[in-house]
């Protein structure tokens, strides 16, 4: 199937063959006619499957039907919102929609916070025809009455998982209560958990379902594997395996910020150029740091999952989770940041005999083991022994100081191997 085949107006196609796309992927085949339709959807789709593109294309397309032809006179409203977690995202959102729509008359906006609400108050008053906003800074232009939203024809809820996680739900009703109640809602998530099963439930009316995929399927083109060690040996095995692969764009993932700068600080260090992107970083640090590691200026970016999201790199050889997260679904949001578009990519984990429980819900959740290998020079001193079939009276929680590990404790699946 083409773009061609989807019903898209000339001037999308035109952009879209521009940028190099030639087929669309099996979210867009589905979604693309379902939102032309004008009807609602719920769709489940893993990071990196063109989501993006799935609603934007279609929100332009319904858009460019009615769009006022030439200069735009006064203040026309808001008819398309799209609601995303993070600032990241946000941005990134909006590039797709300036890069598919260059050949239409639609003007688009991003609002986030973290910056100046003053600019963006000065650009509501000229024409936007699609606003990408996180739901904290648009609230808040609400009480400043700054904004309407009186005229919204189609509402996004994008990442709608992540949003739920991040304590957004609250402002999510609140701005629900604010858009007109005939409207078109589309609601895109990488998993359907209850929790956005019911919110779909108080959203959506008699929406199309779509899943592309299993739910927390692992991308299928990126490659796992784990390198046991000590967490004491964590940044200096991580420098090693850059150095010595020479990875020239590895996204680094922490579990805390200050984490997250200590490591960069380590590689620096050792001659290899790191930045940290986080939460405390202003929007101006993380917009500049974000464009370096984008351009191919910055070897290493260390970031907390804040960014797991929020981050669209083209060619993005290499995720490695420092630490391993503490819910095993963000293990799929994070290494969801490689192996996009049909590209391969790795997805590295440093793994101590303290993550063991988390490895193995990972690898629960994926279905499947993750290979396992032992970086000579970074064996780990401490590790949980094999329970063997004929000796289960052994303590499940007992360790061994070795000098070297066992080669078969790393090569079976992790609750067989740490048990």
């Amino acid at each position: 199937m083409s773009f061609e085949n989807l019903g898209l107006a000339k001037e999308l196609l035109q952009a879209v063959h521009e940028l190099g796309y030639t087929e669309p992927t099996p979210i867009q085949q589905q979604a693309i006619p379902a939102i032309l339709n004008g009807g609602d959807l719920l769709a489940a789709a893993e990071t990196g499957s063109g989501k993006t593109a799935a609603f934007t294309l279609p929100i332009m397309q319904r858009l460019a039907d009615k769009a006022t032809k030439g200069p735009s006179v006064g203040r026309p409203p808001i008819r398309a919102l799209i609601l995303v977690p993070t600032r990241e995202l946000a941005a990134q959102v909006e590039e797709c929609i300036i890069d598919y729509g260059k050949y239409l008359k639609l003007e688009s906006m991003v609002m986030i916070g973290g910056v100046s609400i003053n600019p963006q108050i000065r650009r509501l008053r000229a024409r936007v025809d699609i606003l990408v906003s996180t739901p904290g800074r648009l609230l808040d232009h609400v009480g400043q009455k700054t904004i309407n939203l009186s005229n919204v024809q189609t509402l996004v809820l994008d990442e709608a998982d992540r949003m739920l996680d991040m304590g957004f739900i609250r402002d999510i009703k609140k701005i629900m209560a604010l858009l007109p109640k005939k409207r078109q809602n589309l609601l895109f998530s990488a998993t359907l958990p209850m929790e956005i099963k019911a919110l779909a439930a108080e959203l959506l009316d008699e929406p199309a379902l779509i899943e592309v995929s299993k739910p927390n399927s692992p991308v299928a083109l990126i490659t796992h594997k784990v390198h046991p060690c000590d967490q004491e040996t964590k940044r200096a095995l991580l420098a090693h395996l850059i150095k010595q692969h020479n990875w020239n764009q590895v996204l680094v993932f922490t579990r805390t910020k200050h984490g997250a700068n200590r490591l960069a600080e380590f590689l620096e260090k050792r001659g290899i150029n790191a930045l940290a992107i986080h939460g405390n970083k202003s929007q101006t640090n993380r917009t500049n740091t974000l464009a370096q590691f984008k351009e191919g200026a910055l070897q290493v970016l260390v970031a907390t999952d804040i960014a797991a999201r929020g981050l669209d790199i083209i060619d993005l050889p290499h995720v490695v989770n420092y630490e391993l997260p503490y819910v095993p679904e963000d293990y799929v949001h994070r290494i969801g940041r490689t192996g996009r578009a049909g590209k391969t990519g790795d997805a590295v984990s440093l793994v101590s005999a303290a993550e063991i429980k988390l490895l193995i819900a990972i690898e629960q959740l994926l279905r499947m083991p993750i290979e396992s290998e032992v970086v000579t020079g970074f064996e780990p001193l401490y590790y949980p022994r094999v329970i063997s079939k004929k000796n289960k009276s052994r303590k499940l929680n007992q360790r061994d100081n070795v000098s070297k590990p066992s080669a078969a404790l790393f090569s079976s699946p992790a609750k067989d191997r740490f048990k």
